[in-house]
């Protein structure tokens, strides 16, 4: 595992920054992915959950990762994990995206590396009635899914523009595509991801970077405990991250998991209408009093 670098002070040469220790042993030889995006990915939300799952099927492809999360100790010890089963290096990032100078921890951690492929799973969301939430608690959702997603997205890719080659990918979600009652406003972030890498899948296409939007159903992630939602049936995370991945390049949109595909397949040949109050029934069952948020893991 290797500790993320200090901050580099603007201006200052390539090797202000000292040689970190490798913990992870020599990088594996090159597999698919690393040879069509590059040594490193930059794996966000990767403490639990789909993010995880995704930082271990870029591990076992053999790409390098950089861990980027609010959780210090599950992202160091997840890179120990994946740096003794896997002959490749880690960087460690905690920090909070809902933070305004999170992008520039982020560019100053990998500042360096030749990063090919971005995975963007951090992201949380509510279920029940907005009124019942906490504002501040819903404004940071749209930092965190929306805002660090934007930024993320233009720093990473104009950098894989500039290399002629890499690899996004988006979290959207099966309630991307229409409004979704008692969980209003996590609908709508989703909603900008979604566009956001549907548009982005044709402008960056010609520059030769990948962009695909990854619409799972409900997942059992620590992400359904911080939203206080109670769930009959689950994807795993790893079908999520494996079936994303097989993907990427040649697809701009996956639903994962037999529940996505299912839910997405009935409803879409209904209106949108009839689709918001079917989606609206599904979650109000699904939100568990008390509705409030909470502060999450």
């Amino acid at each position: 595992m290797n500790i993320p670098p200090p901050a580099r002070t603007p201006g200052a040469p390539a090797d202000a920054t000292a040689p970190l220790p490798q913990t992870g042993g020599m990088r594996s030889s090159a597999t698919e992915l690393g040879r069509k995006y590059g040594p490193w990915a930059v794996v966000t939300g990767a403490s639990d959950g789909i993010g995880r799952a995704f930082a271990r099927a870029l591990a076992a492809a053999g790409v390098n990762l950089v861990l980027v999360a609010r959780r210090a100790h599950e992202l160091e010890t997840l890179a120990r994990e994946l740096g003794a089963q896997y002959p490749i290096d880690c960087r460690v990032l905690a920090v909070d995206l809902a933070d305004r100078d999170a992008m520039v921890q982020l560019q100053d951690c990998t500042w360096e590396l030749d990063v090919g492929l971005l995975v963007a799973c951090a992201g949380f969301g509510s279920a029940g009635p907005l009124l019942d939430q906490d504002p501040g608690t819903e404004t940071a959702m749209v930092d965190v899914n929306c805002r660090a997603v934007l930024q993320q997205c233009w720093h990473f890719s104009r950098r894989f523009a500039a290399r002629g080659r890499g690899g996004v990918v988006l979290m959207s979600s099966l309630v991307a595509f229409h409004g979704t009652p008692w969980s209003a406003n996590y609908a709508a972030t989703k909603a900008y991801v979604q566009s956001l890498a549907e548009a982005l899948a044709h402008e960056w296409k010609s520059q030769h970077v990948d962009v695909i939007a990854c619409a799972p159903g409900p997942v059992a992630t620590g992400f359904t405990r911080r939203a206080r939602m109670q769930m009959a049936r689950a994807d795993r995370p790893q079908v999520v991250a494996e079936r994303t991945l097989a993907l990427l390049g040649r697809r701009h949109m996956v639903r994962p998991g037999t529940l996505s595909r299912l839910l997405g397949w009935s409803l879409a040949t209904a209106p949108r209408g009839l689709r918001v109050a079917i989606m609206g029934r599904i979650m109000r069952g699904m939100a568990a009093p008390p509705v409030g948020l909470g502060s999450g893991p």
